[in-house]
């Protein structure tokens, strides 16, 4: 006979056909992200070509999080209604065709397009991913599995800052040629990878009984909104604004200032991984005290960044902002899996990433106005990103679990 240790392995242990699942979503969101991080790099000969202001490549950045958060919700619902798969293959080929669009223009009104319409493609990437792990998982893999996706946070951020960034010196349309490219193949992983029906039988009370309009009005799913939004700020708004801060301080080419980004990705990375094995051992349901010492600990590290001028310090904090940075968004990002249904998932997630996005498309453009507004000098932006995610690691004190 098993014991009760063995007989949770067995639970827990992916197969052959998981690998192929998750292999597909990493695939996914590893160029989602490529093309979140990339375009941070390639704003800035696209500003010096076009001479385009700060506030002008802020819209641009931010024009891109709106269309993404008008998407989460529709998203979201249609994951549900038709099968994460179907909205899958949608997102990516929409992304495709606008990175090979991206490449092509030259005008600030068909880059905040263009840019509009590749955000309508990634808005629908997150929620139905998350649909995808709850339909094709057990509910005690889903967070280590979602963790473990998650890290393509990191692996596109290493893409993006060393394949991309180099291209991107060379010229930056030839860039957004390679990203429409790796979209493409994205596609047919996901494609020929990821089953077109369920792996794990739905429950049909809770298909039945369960309306949008509950969800949306859900608590925990308003809070879990709003703090989407601060950790989101943070997130997103250095992660437009370091390539900037860096080259401008320290004089730094772009290949430069993209290696010590890698080296922000590649904690991402790690970051991701382990907060699904610190969760899952030992903090076991303590996501709300995990999150809030993330939260101090990135805005005591931004803080540190814009006040200490050394390029070797510099690398340490980058590293240390990502890291705790994407643990507290994916500590957050994982936990609709342990508090709602599998049926709820994908309309639950879809609203609570609109706060994420929102606030993505928030911090480019208000730190975009704040650097021009202080003749170019960043320590008020970055002073905002630390208030932000301090505020959104205590507010998970105002999620309510039933136990």
């Amino acid at each position: 006979m098993k014991d009760g240790a063995e007989i949770t392995a067995s639970k827990t242990r992916l197969q052959g056909q998981d690998i192929k699942i998750i292999v597909a979503l990493m695939a996914g969101y590893s160029m989602v992200y490529m093309d979140k991080n990339m375009v941070s790099t390639a704003i800035i000969p696209i500003a010096k070509q076009f001479d385009f202001t700060t506030s002008q490549t802020g819209l641009i950045m931010s024009m891109f999080f709106l269309a993404y958060t008008l998407m989460q919700i529709p998203g979201g619902w249609l994951a549900d209604k038709i099968g994460a798969k179907k909205v899958l293959l949608l997102s990516l080929g929409i992304i495709s065709i606008f990175s090979y669009a991206f490449g092509m223009v030259s005008s600030l009104m068909l880059f905040l397009a263009i840019r509009f319409g590749a955000g309508i493609g990634h808005g629908g990437y997150p929620s139905s991913c998350s649909k995808a792990v709850a339909e094709n998982f057990d509910k005690n893999k889903r967070v280590m599995v979602q963790s473990g996706i998650l890290t393509t946070s990191g692996i596109g951020g290493i893409l993006a800052f060393t394949l991309g960034a180099n291209i991107i010196a060379l010229k930056w349309r030839y860039g957004y040629f390679l990203l429409g490219t790796l979209f493409l193949i994205a596609f047919l992983l996901v494609l020929f990878l990821l089953p077109s029906t369920p792996q794990v039988a739905s429950t049909a009370k809770a298909k039945s009984t369960v309306k949008f309009r509950e969800i949306i009005t859900n608590r925990n799913v308003l809070i879990l909104f709003v703090i989407m939004i601060l950790l989101n700020i943070t997130y997103y708004g250095s992660m437009s604004w370091l390539p900037s801060y860096l080259t401008k301080t320290y004089q730094l080419s772009l290949g430069a200032a993209g290696a010590i980004l890698a080296v922000n990705s590649i904690s991402q990375v790690f970051g991701s991984f382990m907060t699904g094995m610190i969760l899952s051992k030992w903090f076991v349901g303590k996501q709300k005290q995990f999150i809030l010492i993330c939260a101090v600990i990135s805005a005591s590290a931004i803080i540190a960044l814009v006040n200490i001028h050394s390029v070797a310090i510099s690398v340490v904090l980058v590293a240390i902002i990502g890291m705790v940075t994407i643990s507290a968004f994916t500590a957050t990002f994982t936990w609709p899996q342990h508090i709602f249904e599998q049926e709820v998932i994908g309309s639950s997630v879809g609203i609570i990433n609109t706060g994420g996005t929102f606030g993505g498309f928030l911090a480019p453009m208000i730190i975009g106005a704040l650097v021009q507004a202080s003749g170019g000098n960043f320590k008020s932006g970055f002073i905002l990103l630390a208030v932000s995610i301090l505020l959104g690691g205590l507010g998970t004190f105002l999620v309510k679990i039933n136990k």
